[in-house]
């Protein structure tokens, strides 16, 4: 319990469409500024996705990455993790041009395929800013966010082996913490391994503070002394989440990729809103924030030097 918490800020994501939130960054300059206040604002690590920046579209183009990484990484010494889930429907290799193309110290990776089921998000809205946000959204009633073995081991040789880039493992069921542990079997990877659980999306382990528990024990069970353990939770469940993440003296995530509100039916304005937040309330529970170097020494990484923008 007496080690600092690492506050991950993911800013933008590729969940949110521009109709839901006037706030969620959308171009390059918009996802810098807000990943720099998040960073400000106490986030050792910011989780990175790119958009469309003429219709906010999630985008895997590496050169949108290069628009954005340069100017965070001068500007604060935040831990930048470029996301390798991308947005729904795109191949592996679309997944991953990003993160191969800057090198990153840090990238996420999904270790199970599942139902990933955003559809539901449409009942709340009638006019839609761009065509693409209800076809986006409607196509997941059909669609399963493919992460299988293959897709893994090629993640892992490509990036991790080719590039020094260390992983946030995402865990959206408890059956993706035996994946992570066949995983770590087969010496794909060496410790320390971060280990990133999901809660609330349909088609993952639901928003029940049980389930935190119950895969914190099992993580627990299965990695020992190797890890470090961080939640996030979508919408309204993010902030009582991170919270008991806090409590258990685990890390945690905030960002508008994973809600979109900084209290019951108000808006956030900004990531950083929420970072300020979650950081007053663990302050308040007598725990300190890790600094991005504490983050980069306790996870192992390879350092903002080594990295390709």
């Amino acid at each position: 319990m007496s080690k600092s918490i690492i506050i991950t800020c993911a800013p933008t994501g590729g969940i949110h469409t521009p109709t839901m939130s006037e706030y969620l960054p959308i171009t390059p300059s918009e996802i810098a500024q807000a990943s720099i206040e998040a960073a400000e604002a106490g986030a050792a690590i910011v989780h990175l996705h790119a958009r469309n920046p003429e219709n906010g579209k999630p985008d895997p183009n590496p050169d949108l990455f290069m628009e954005f990484l340069p100017r965070i990484k001068q500007s604060c010494k935040a831990v930048l993790n470029v996301s390798t889930g991308g947005g729904l429907g795109m191949t592996r290799e679309e997944r991953l041009r990003a993160a191969t193309r800057t090198s990153p110290e840090m990238a996420s990776l999904n270790v199970g395929s599942m139902n990933f089921g955003i559809f539901p998000m449409m009942q709340k809205y009638k006019d839609w800013k761009h065509s693409w946000e209800p076809t986006f959204l409607e196509s997941t009633r059909d669609f399963i966010f493919r992460n299988t073995f293959a897709d893994i081991e090629y993640t892992i040789k490509e990036l991790g082996e080719g590039h020094g880039t260390k992983f946030e493992f995402e865990c959206y069921d408890l059956g993706h913490l035996y994946n992570l542990a066949w995983i770590i079997d087969q010496s794909w990877i060496k410790p320390p391994f971060f280990v990133q659980m999901v809660f609330g999306i349909l088609g993952g382990v639901g928003p029940d503070l049980d389930n935190l528990v119950h895969m914190h024990t099992i993580a627990n069970k299965l990695f020992g002394d190797d890890y470090e353990w961080s939640v996030l939770a979508a919408g309204r469940h993010q902030i009582p989440f991170t919270t008991q993440a806090a409590l258990l003296g685990g890390n945690l995530r905030v960002g508008m990729e994973d809600s979109l509100y900084i209290g019951p039916g108000q808006k956030a304005k900004s990531s950083a809103e929420q970072v300020r937040k979650i950081r007053s309330i663990v302050e308040n529970l007598g725990r300190t924030i890790a600094t991005p170097e504490e983050a980069r020494q306790r996870l192992g990484l390879k350092g903002g030097d080594q990295v390709a923008f």
